[in-house]
């Protein structure tokens, strides 16, 4: 009988595997070593940990940096891009805005794909949509025979105002399947992205193309392997934007998938917010190669409709996060006399010094062991034994270097990894307008924890929180996430000129097919919802803001454009600290998000302290140079209610919390640590 919720979050050192038993309602969280060769084989060796068989399993939820990580390392395959004759180097030219303007070293960002894979197709639309040229076929037909002899892996089309008329691109669809099968990956840019901005569009279709038979191959093969094993429920994929998939809608639209590793962190604070009515929280999740910030405001993730990796755009909904590289593994090194930590790293092998396995330069986790910050007997619940003098040799050798001592050389460590990640959380904060004091900060990841109140510190923030299992948080966040479908398309109207019956004849249509796409997705009818917006903006400005609406008939309100006006007058001021009320608007772009409810695990009540005592054991720690007796204790021995001072060292399975000299602990009812401020 099935009976566990599961999710799985691939790290680059480790795997996160987290179980909800349905029976009892307790969770469980354990971790594998990431296998970077096969990435199947240390999910799976995660899994069987925790669940005696698939066959246990009622849901299954996995997020994937398979995608992410084809596209960092330019390992995807090399794609053929079909563009309109005549329009065919729009994907070059891109866009002429300096990102950096007083870098003189300053250039473009590189394209996926060379000028000399692009292929200019006759046939024309017109802007509504009409066609002024027929497609040649033959030019497709023949750009497909080239793609099979000269080894291209994936076709990308994207024609002129395909968003208006797909016919072109669909028909582009039928004559590649003909030459090479339907298995070849095609990405067509109306369905990457049925937006106006041919660039962006054709970027989204390129990046697609690019990653996507590397993300098919890995969830076929994990797919296989787990339905082999006995799994008889959907393998489910975490989504960018914050929702998840089947993995066989996934395979359809892998760009889909391409954050979804970071964003579970996202999500498990979307419902931490809830749970604890804290409104505005950041999440930094610190693990053993990079550090991401997220924001949850006004109770509610950070979405935006486009990102950029690398300077390349994709229009797609993603849940805003910022990455930086630095994690526990992040190495520190010396360069022209200074010290320098990341964002290169160790990795899962082999890993830092401390590990044991051949690692010899040192990193911050070995700095934070030298520092007796972490314990070397119970990394990773018990299951590695660290090496301490590994650890103090690796950092003495980078002392001598700079001329230190070996415990203010680990101190440094810190203190720069530090430095980075607040500047980090600067950037999607206060570089927005955001003041992070008026936050929390939730504390996750394996390192996170660790690093946490030295962050919240430097920026100002009062309150630090520690969720359960903070090292498997991202695959917790998962499980509290449903099925997420997007849909949008271009609306170009004038306040003045807008016809308000036909947009909410249109917002109704997007509505019907947002609702019958759950269907695919195993979604009960009753659990089916659509959530309305509109990208709006000035008159002859640029960037737009999404604004939400009530329902899909809203906009057969009387008042509508006034409502409208105001509503996105509060949200510039929010914004950019001001607005223009009065001034024309234009509406751009309608969107839909169907959510479809598939249960979720609920947070677990933490047995209340009968006391205020609990086991511990003190020994020295360094904080500022100095070695000061500290609490360590076992996250397991704290029961909801007890509180005590720092310095403390709070160790469990997944993470180990630090708290420095000058801050509180509580430990609230559903087992999150509250670290705060002495006296406030």
């Amino acid at each position: 009988m099935t009976r566990y919720r599961v999710s799985m979050d691939i790290g680059g050192t480790f795997t996160d595997v987290v179980t909800y038993d349905e029976e009892t309602g307790r969770f469980a969280a354990t971790k594998a070593s990431t296998t970077p060769d096969d990435l199947s084989r240390g999910v799976l060796s995660g899994l069987a940990s925790v669940v005696a068989s698939p066959g246990d399993i009622s849901f299954m939820v996995h997020g994937t940096t398979q995608g992410l990580n084809a596209f960092l390392e330019r390992r995807g395959v090399r794609v053929l891009l079909l563009a309109t004759e005549g329009a065919e180097d729009t994907y070059h030219i891109a866009r002429g805005p300096r990102t950096r303007l007083y870098d003189v070293h300053y250039r473009k960002p590189e394209p996926l794909v060379p000028r000399r894979d692009v292929v200019a197709i006759g046939g024309r639309l017109a802007q509504d949509g009409s066609q002024v040229r027929p497609l040649d076929e033959e030019a497709v037909r023949q750009a497909a025979r080239r793609a099979r002899r000269e080894g291209h892996g994936a076709i990308a089309v994207a024609f002129l105002f395909s968003y208006k008329n797909p016919a072109h691109e669909l028909r582009a669809r039928e004559i590649v399947a003909e030459e090479l099968g339907e298995d070849f990956t095609v990405s067509l840019s109306h369905e990457a992205a049925k937006e106006w901005r041919e660039y962006e569009r054709t970027s989204s279709a390129v990046i697609e193309s690019y990653t996507g038979p590397v993300v098919r191959q890995y969830l076929s093969r994990l797919e296989e392997e787990l339905r082999q094993g006995g799994l008889a429920v959907p393998l489910h994929v975490m989504q960018s934007s914050g929702g998840v998939l089947t993995a066989r809608s996934a395979r359809r639209r892998p760009l889909q998938t391409l954050l979804s590793g970071p964003v579970g962190g996202a999500m498990g604070s979307h419902e931490l917010a809830r749970v604890t009515d804290r409104p505005n929280l950041i999440g930094v999740d610190m693990g053993g190669t990079s550090f991401d910030v997220s924001l949850i405001v006004d109770g509610e993730p950070d979405v935006a409709a486009e990102a950029r990796l690398e300077g390349l755009p994709m229009l797609m909904s993603v849940v805003n996060i910022h990455t930086v590289g630095a994690g526990g593994g992040s190495v520190a090194y010396a360069e022209a006399g200074g010290l320098r930590v990341g964002p290169r790293s160790a990795g899962a092998s082999p890993g830092p010094a401390c590990y044991g396995r051949g690692g010899t330069e040192p990193t911050v986790t070995d700095a934070n062991l030298v520092l007796g910050r972490v314990d070397p007997e119970g990394f990773a619940a018990g299951r590695m034994t660290l090496d301490q003098e590994a650890a103090v040799s690796a950092v003495d050798r980078l002392a001598g270097e700079l001329g230190l001592g070996t415990t203010a050389m680990a101190e440094g460590i810190c203190d720069v990894a530090n430095s980075k990640m607040a500047q980090a959380i600067r950037t999607i904060t206060v570089a927005r307008g955001i003041e992070p004091r008026d936050f929390s900060l939730v504390a996750f990841g394996g390192a996170g924890p660790m690093h946490a109140v030295f962050l919240a510190r430097e920026l100002g923030i009062a309150e630090t929180i520690v969720p359960r299992f903070p090292g498997a948080f991202s695959a917790w966040g998962m499980l509290q996430t449903q099925i997420r479908k997007d849909f949008s398309e271009p609306y170009f109207f004038l306040d003045e000129d807008l016809d308000s019956g036909d947009m909410a004849a249109r917002l109704a249509a997007m509505e019907e097919e947002g609702l019958a796409s759950l269907s695919s997705e195993g979604v009960v009818a009753d659990q089916r919802t659509v959530q309305h917006a509109v990208d709006i903006r000035y008159a002859a400005q640029e960037y737009t803001l999404t604004v939400p609406l009530t329902d899909a008939a809203e906009p057969r309100r009387e008042d509508f454009r006034a409502v409208m006006a105001e509503r996105f007058a509060a949200m510039h001021h929010s914004r950019y600290g001001h607005a223009n009320p009065g001034a024309p608007i234009e509406f751009v772009t309608l969107r839909g998000t169907a959510l479809g409810d598939l249960g979720r695990a609920e947070p677990e009540p933490l047995e209340k302290a009968d006391g205020p005592d609990f086991p511990h054991r003190i020994r020295p720690v360094v904080f500022g140079g100095r070695e000061t007796e500290s609490i360590v204790v076992h996250r397991d021995d704290l029961r909801a209610g007890h509180r005590f001072e720092g310095p403390a060292v709070i160790v469990e399975a997944t993470a180990t919390s630090v708290v420095p000299p000058g801050y509180d602990v509580s430990v609230d009812e559903i087992g999150s640590l509250i670290i705060r401020v002495k006296g406030k």
